[in-house]
């Protein structure tokens, strides 16, 4: 895989003057309600994007959506502004801060909060069975000491790509594994120096099959290629911006 552009990208905007607070914060709370909508859509979730806008910037309740929609609308924001803090103070990827984003993302659920799953589960539409409960805690703790070993030995971008896979195919949650694993996945971006990505709703299918690449041949290409792709598109609408 080849990351030359994103690399003259990144060397571009950092060339260009930087935005101040107030154009940083409205950019980042119109990607903060599109990554919302569209996590949460990948995941069922019924809200619009309009109507995603509307619970977040507004507060308005929307007739005949169901009271989960909006929780997880808010929750998500919660989770995403969490991960930008987290980001900002350089805090290491644990096992710990995974639990903490999950707490935020299953706001409507107090009972399975940032506690890994005691049940097996199966993947909807997918022939791929996520390992029994008592395998979840092993390979969470697997996962994020081969996560470190991987930031030494890979671009950024494939070794994030390689833990969302691995993280989503563990399934460590009951619920809320697709939305926790994207606001992980942007959180390492962000700590990379790098835009967070929205991974949109209309890409789902192009989404899941990078997965299936992954279970069935050990493909980390397809998600990285996926990650890189809109990691350029974030770059190029900035640097549009600022120019």
């Amino acid at each position: 895989m080849d990351f030359t552009k994103i690399d003259e990208l990144r060397a571009n905007l950092k060339t260009m003057r930087p935005l101040n607070t107030g154009e940083l914060k409205r950019l980042r709370d119109e990607f903060i309600i599109n990554n919302t909508y569209n996590s949460n859509a990948i995941e069922g979730n019924t809200l619009t994007l309009r109507e995603t806008a509307l619970i977040l910037q507004a507060g308005i309740t929307i007739a005949e959506k169901p009271i989960k929609d909006h929780l997880e609308a808010i929750g998500h924001k919660d989770a995403f502004e969490y991960i930008i803090q987290l980001a900002d103070d350089e805090t290491d990827l644990t096992e710990h801060v995974i639990k903490a984003v999950h707490s935020l993302v299953l706001i409507n659920d107090a009972n399975n909060r940032g506690v890994y799953r005691r049940l097996p589960v199966i993947i909807v539409g997918s022939e791929y069975t996520p390992p029994q409960p008592y395998l979840v805690p092993i390979q969470m703790e697997e996962l994020m000491r081969d996560y470190a070993a991987m930031q030494q030995e890979k671009h950024i971008i494939e070794a994030i790509a390689e833990f969302h896979l691995r993280f989503e195919s563990i399934h460590p949650f009951i619920d809320g594994n697709g939305r926790t694993g994207r606001l992980l996945l942007n959180l390492e971006l962000i700590k990379a120096g790098m835009l967070p990505v929205n991974i949109k709703f209309s890409d789902r299918l192009k989404y899941y099959n990078t997965f299936d690449s992954y279970r069935k041949n050990n493909d980390i290409e397809a998600m990285t290629s996926l990650i890189t792709d809109y990691e350029i598109e974030e770059l190029e609408k900035h640097i549009h911006i600022l120019s």
